[in-house]
């Protein structure tokens, strides 16, 4: 703005014939002076704080002295004349001129124009006073000033009843009810008076009321100022009456008082509690023996057991269904709606938020109403905004809108659980029975306005404010149509203590809950629990079975009890997998196909048996897979070199000066090479972890892994058999004592130790079948076996492991022939010579021979048949030796994986945490595996850890 002005002002002076000082000059006393300083702060005031003989300027914000012969106004943002002296104009603010009235009219009229002259005195204002009872008078009809003002007497007569208004400028007729009591304008004695009403002292109205306050959560009780001043005319206008809006603010009372109803105390709901007993000749409203003519409808009655039969009694007569044509997905609540004082206020919607205290977007408030989604808001509101926005309370009376099958339109009441309410001192409603319960029906959001002790315009002591609201809707059992019980109301109240408002705040929610009767499910999950049970004892008795003749011990010992105990917590920890999964899969699947509603999720108290299996399955898992990974680092392995020298070669001595023939040393770097790519596949997996994390399809991804990835891109198992033929180095695992599994890799080439030459020849050879199969038995394929082996050799094998392991052992029992790695050098050769000619049938003592396994076998996963004097190798096609392996582990793991999401995810309620974590103890547990594996396979197989990446 400043810009273009200065543009214009130049422009100016260009066309003109002012001098160039002149234009300066213009400038300078035109434009502001920005370039001196300013200063942006100044006092702050307040209207109160202004002195009598000022004003609180509203666009300076300051307070500005009145002029001469004025003084402050009523509000304080103006001035008016002091009194003896008329206005003359007045144009806001201290913009008004008055003039002082004569001698013989020292008074002014109300308006302040004019001055006349008062018979009766004047006023501290300096206007006209007229006795009680009589209304001034200061211009006649048709408006012409009087020149003395005149006091009339309202005429109290039968024939008139009028008597002065409150401004004592006009006569009204009396009160009905003095009227009606007296028969004139006075409540005399013995007649009561009481908030500007008249009764007889005739009647059996109780005199004796208590206009008390009650704060049950905070222990106090005061006489609230409201209570005081409108309790027992409101009470005794309803009752003598039957006046609508006085039995409404009855009511009203008793609501804010959270119900509480003594019997002998004639409080709020006391009194309320005298006036239905004492007007049952007045009968009921819609035939409901709650609710009398006249009176609002708060109770349902006390006694025990009613709550029961009201909400799961009789469903509502209408169907909500997802899908269809009748489709009905909207919870129509509306409610009836009355102020403090008893005014019905009008007929709204829930919709919009009216009993959501926290503020959020039209769209999200109402979710709340959209059948079958649960819903939950909280927020934290100050207290300023509460006593601002709620300067007084609004009562509901909620209903739910439906329509019959005849498309009529009907509400249902919606109960109300207060769970402040006290009945004979208790809490009731707190109670887990609802046999217990006593339902109500009227309820409120805040009440600020009970909470004041003496004066209804100060703040108040206290103020009540319902700091959890949750609606819940009941699904009938077994139904087909998506019937539901009537809707309940839980409520819970705060009672806040004002002491510094600005400082204090308080937290509020409101939620929506759906709840059906599990009793039914929960059954049969006890029964698949029981079944699943019993099949996983026999399977781990089966597995001990399995594990005793592998590791060939027929005695039954501690150890023994151990494994079944670990073998017991894997399957029982697949029971509870399976039926969480079921479980979950039932609520989804169900839940999301279903046309008209049958089943609903479980709240959270019902999913407790639920997270119960979910944990119980993550430990027992953990506790497998620890027994896993234990397993799998103290296997026993040994590579089987096949390779021969290719001849002799003329070697140095030393110290002898001279040479001798010596065999063709055998390379070592194909059993390094073979020992590490066993190594990397120690934790390689079926399923990417990461890749398991991002996903929740994790069935899709199985599939994936097993039938497209490994079958036509890369399967790393397969891959190391391959290699363990190309390298002419056949592996020897042993997983137990007298089980384990062989890996035929001798070549048939003869030799591996060859140039690339060559390879490639063997190669092509063996593609046109020129030479050869791979396999153990001629003219075969087989390569991998489970074998089973005799005592005997179990015995010969450890003799030769001991010396080669010798190496860790205390000092003084190492011979002193050698060097501890020589030994170990030479009791390597001394293994692998033996394992070769145990494969190649030398050992008649020792022999094996080869079958297949039964379907019962590999069914059950062990052996019926002992190696007494001959071992067995049993044709393995699947290629089982990754059972020591991560990868013939996936479903282990991947439960433990899935239980491990799950567990943290119900604990920090967190999706991205729990898959962090999850893939980040995925990463640790590789780490371990990998570091304690290479240790392992170093000082099984004489391989240099350097090696092994």
């Amino acid at each position: 703005m400043a810009t273009g002005g200065r543009g214009r002002v130049v422009a100016m002076a260009a066309r003109s014939t002012l001098s160039a000082e002149s234009v300066t000059l213009f400038l300078l006393l035109v434009l502001p002076r920005v370039s001196q300083a300013q200063t942006f702060f100044f006092p702050f005031r307040q209207p109160e704080t202004c002195g009598h003989n000022q004003y609180f300027d509203i666009s300076a914000l300051s307070c500005v002295a009145c002029g001469a012969n004025q003084r402050q106004d009523a509000r304080g943002t103006s001035c008016v004349c002091s009194p003896g002296f008329q206005m003359i104009s007045n144009n806001g603010g201290r913009d008004i001129t008055c003039k002082k009235c004569p001698e013989h009219m020292k008074g002014v009229t109300e308006d302040g124009w004019n001055c006349i002259s008062c018979p009766g005195g004047l006023t501290a204002e300096g206007k006209c006073h007229c006795p009680t009872g009589h209304i001034l008078v200061e211009r006649n009809v048709n408006g012409t000033l009087l020149s003395q003002a005149t006091c009339e007497l309202c005429d109290e007569s039968e024939n008139s009843f009028t008597v002065a208004n409150a401004l004592g400028n006009r006569c009204v007729r009396c009160e009905p009810t003095f009227i009606n009591t007296s028969r004139s304008c006075a409540c005399s004695e013995p007649n009561i008076l009481t908030g500007g009403l008249c009764f007889s002292s005739t009647g059996n109205f109780p005199l004796r009321m208590i206009s008390a306050a009650r704060y049950g959560e905070l222990g106090i009780s005061f006489t609230s100022a409201w209570f005081a001043k409108y309790l027992q005319s409101s009470a005794a206008a309803c009752w003598v009456y039957g006046n609508l809006t006085s039995c409404q603010a009855v009511g009203n009372m008793c609501v804010m008082n959270m119900n509480y109803y003594d019997s002998s105390t004639f409080d709020a709901c006391g009194l309320f509690q005298v006036i239905f007993e004492n007007t049952a000749a007045l009968g009921t409203v819609h035939s409901v023996s709650f609710w009398r003519q006249n009176l609002p409808w708060l109770f349902y009655g006390d006694q025990l057991g009613l709550a029961p039969q009201i909400l799961s009694t009789t469903p509502l007569p209408t169907n909500f269904s997802f899908k269809g044509e009748n489709q009905n997905t909207k919870l129509k609540f509306v409610a009836a709606s009355y102020d403090v004082r008893g005014n019905f206020l009008k007929w709204q919607t829930l919709e919009g938020g009216i009993l959501q205290l926290c503020p959020d977007t039209e769209t999200r408030l109402n979710a709340a109403y959209s059948f079958g989604t649960t819903y939950q808001q909280s927020c934290e509101i100050p207290i300023p905004k509460i006593l601002t926005d709620f300067p007084t309370p609004t009562f509901y009376d909620v209903y739910l809108e439906y329509t019959d099958e005849n498309q009529h339109q009907y509400i249902w009441a919606v109960p109300v659980l207060n769970l402040n309410l006290q009945h004979k001192k208790m809490f009731v409603n707190q109670d887990s029975s609802s046999g217990k319960w006593l339902l109500t029906r009227r309820i409120f959001l805040v009440d600020t306005l009970s909470g004041r002790e003496n004066d209804l315009g100060s703040q108040p002591r206290l103020i009540r404010v319902a700091t959890q609201i949750s609606l819940s809707i009941h699904l009938v059992p077994n139904t087909k149509n998506g019937n539901i019980y009537p809707p309940l109301i839980t409520i819970v109240y705060s009672d806040v203590d004002i002491k510094d408002p600005n400082s204090q705040s308080v937290k509020v929610s409101f939620s929506v809950t759906y709840e059906m009767d599990q009793r039914e499910a929960q059954v049969q999950t006890d029964i698949a629990l029981g079944v699943l049970g019993g099949l996983a004892v026999l399977s781990s008795l089966l597995k001990t079975a399995g594990w005793k003749r592998r590791i060939g011990s027929p005695m039954i010992d501690l150890q023994t009890v151990t494994k079944f105990l670990v073998y017991y917590a894997g399957d029982l920890a697949n029971v509870f997998f399976i039926i969480t999964v079921g479980t979950g899969l039932y609520w989804l699947i169900f839940f999301k196909a279903q046309k008209s509603v049958s089943v609903l999720l479980p709240v959270p108290a019902q999913e407790e048996r639920f997270v119960t299996y979910v944990g119980c399955g993550f430990a027992l898992k953990a506790l497998q897979f620890l027994h896993k990974l234990i397993s799998q680092i103290t296997i026993d392995i040994f590579f089987i070199d096949w390779e021969r020298p290719k001849g002799k070669v003329l070697k140095a001595v030393e110290g002898e000066g001279g040479v001798r023939s010596a065999t063709v040393p055998v390379s070592i770097w194909r059993t390094y090479f073979v020992a590490n790519e066993w190594n990397e596949i120690q934790t390689v997996r079926k399923i990417n972890p990461l890749f398991q994390v991002l996903t929740v399809l994790f069935l899709l991804e199985i599939v994936f892994f097993g039938v497209f990835y490994e079958r036509f891109i890369e399967d790393k198992i397969r891959q190391f058999v391959d290699l363990c033929c190309m390298s002419n180095i056949s592996v020897l695992l042993l997983s137990h004592r007298c089980f384990g599994y062989y890996i035929h890799g001798r070549s048939v080439h003869g030799h591996a130790d060859t140039n690339m030459e060559e390879m490639n020849r063997n190669l092509k050879r063996e593609a046109e079948n020129l030479c050869s199969q791979r396999g153990l038995v001629p003219n075969t394929d087989g390569q991998t076996f489970q074998i089973a082996i005799s005592s005997q050799m179990r015995q010969h094998y450890d003799r030769i492991h001991e010396t080669l392991t010798r190496k860790n052992g205390p000092a003084r029992l190492l011979s002193s022939s050698g060097s501890t790695f020589e030994q170990s050098v030479k009791a390597y050769h001394t293994m692998n010579k033996f394992l070769g000619s145990f494969i190649d049938h030398v050992h008649k003592e020792m022999d094996y021979f080869i079958k297949d396994k039964l379907l019962l076998e590999r069914i059950l996963g062990m052996e019926f048949m002992e190696p007494m004097e001959k071992s067995i190798f049993y044709n393995d096609e699947g290629y089982s030796f990754s059972n020591v392996l991560y990868y013939g582990n996936e479903a282990t793991l991947l439960i433990y994986d899935l239980m491990f999401f799950c567990v943290v995810d119900l604990a920090c309620q967190n999706f991205v945490l729990a898959a962090f974590l999850t893939y980040l103890q995925q990463e640790i547990f590789r780490f371990i595996r990998n570091a304690v594996g290479q240790k392992n396979l170093a000082s099984k197989t004489l391989v240099d850890q350097r090696f092994l990446i």
